[in-house]
């Protein structure tokens, strides 16, 4: 089943977030019990070269490869698209113009205005002819909007109207920032709340989907609870760091010290 497909079927999905633009280290979560993986080019190492390779492996495991864009490059959507992404994330999507420009880039004519060049998709997706192709890629792939300022917060409605915006992507690190006017940064920021369970609430009411970055896992069950249903997680720096510690921890405590 594709990410969409599932996701409309209320699933509860986690996707790894990979930082490390290397398809080897790639592969390696695409074997764990993700769901789905996340090259990051905003903050994390990836670049064109690395989405182009990276995704390969995650498609070779049988799962969909999302791609988080820098800030502003609709461009790099439609590429990510023609790589083999199932779905793109765009960072501070701070109004209706720059949904409309997002959604331009990933919908082909007439909702969109992305360009035809499956070069590197079809081979790596394709079932049946182009002419297939080109009918179900409008609903097969995904546009998640970050909102992570309050200008975004403000823009809500009008970017889930927005036909070709698939979903919402929370980022609540920077929206902790914006919420407490640049005080703190802070994931789970117990002031904020409310306006988090809001956001999952009204795109889910605008038939769209309602995604997350979640720092602490303790604080999963709560957003899914809100409603978010696709949770990002697991970078590689976290999880080597979590593997070491535990590791060390089983043999410091089986030597007694």
């Amino acid at each position: 089943m594709s990410l969409k497909s599932r996701l409309a079927a209320d699933e509860t999905l986690c996707t790894a977030w990979s930082g490390v633009p290397d398809a080897l280290t790639v592969e390696i979560l695409a074997k764990q019990g993700f769901d789905a993986v996340t090259l990051d080019m905003q903050h994390g190492g990836h670049n064109e070269d690395s989405v182009l390779r990276g995704i390969a492996p995650v498609l070779a495991a049988d799962k969909p490869a999302l791609v988080r864009i820098p800030v502003g490059r609709f461009d790099m959507a439609s590429r990510a698209l023609d790589f083999g992404a199932e779905a793109v994330i765009a960072p501070m999507v701070n109004s209706v113009a720059d949904a409309r420009l997002f959604a331009a880039a990933m919908k082909y004519p007439p909702l969109g205005e992305r360009s035809w060049g499956p070069t590197y998709a079809f081979p790596r997706h394709g079932k049946g002819d182009f002419a297939d192709w080109l009918r179900d890629s409008n609903q097969r792939t995904m546009a998640f909007a970050m909102v992570e300022t309050r200008a975004a917060l403000d823009a809500l409605d009008g970017i889930l109207d927005t036909p070709g915006i698939d979903g919402i992507f929370l980022g609540p690190s920077d929206f902790s920032i914006a919420w407490s006017k640049g005080t703190t940064v802070n994931s789970t920021l117990e002031s904020m709340m409310e306006t988090v369970a809001s956001i999952a609430e009204r795109t889910r009411k605008a038939g769209k989907h309602a995604a997350i970055y979640v720092m602490e896992p303790a604080i999963a069950g709560r957003v899914v609870a809100m409603g978010y249903r696709l949770l990002a997680m697991g970078s590689e720096h976290s999880l080597i760091s979590l593997g070491a510690k535990t590791l060390l921890k089983s043999v410091k405590d089986s030597l007694g010290s």
